[in-house]
């Protein structure tokens, strides 16, 4: 592994421990050029994924852009990174296993709002508000609305 600080290509890995539920591995690095230390993580990777955007455009998955739309979403709620992070191990695990390569960014969004539709309702309303690119106040009232109804199933007598 090259260090990010003097691009040494030979550092050492001075520990190593289970991380993310055991979907991956922290390694704490050493460079013996200049003694920096860093974090690395390793993870398994069943299959290259390809995002399919709605233009048509194919873009490699990006972990990382995933995991950085949910916490945007998250921000100052009461949800932690730990919770973040399980989230996007979840919804990566499931894309990987779909056995599909390319995947429609449509699919990934409804994962994202599902789960965040499970932990946070403000957060879920953020994520949705530009997933499905609400533009008037009324598409966001139609949209709460809804949450209500499936939040409060109504009442036989």
């Amino acid at each position: 592994m090259k260090c990010p600080f003097c691009g040494c290509d030979d550092t050492q890995v001075k520990d190593s421990r289970n991380a993310d539920d055991n979907t991956a591995i922290r390694r704490r690095r050493e460079c013996p050029e200049c003694g920096s230390r860093f974090t690395t993580f390793e993870r398994i990777q069943l299959r290259e994924l390809v995002v399919v955007k709605k233009n048509g455009e194919k873009v490699p998955f990006d972990r990382d852009k995933l995991e950085k739309s949910i916490l945007l979403s998250v921000r100052k709620r009461p949800v932690d990174a730990d919770r973040v992070q399980k989230i996007v191990n979840s919804i990566q695990r499931q894309l990987e296993s779909s056995g599909e390569s390319e995947i429609p960014s449509g699919v990934i969004g409804e994962y994202v709002m599902d789960a965040l539709s499970k932990i946070d309702h403000v957060a879920y309303i953020r994520f949705a508000s530009v997933y499905k690119d609400f533009r008037e106040v009324k598409d966001f009232e139609d949209f709460v609305e809804t949450i209500d109804k499936l939040a409060k199933p109504e009442i036989k007598e």
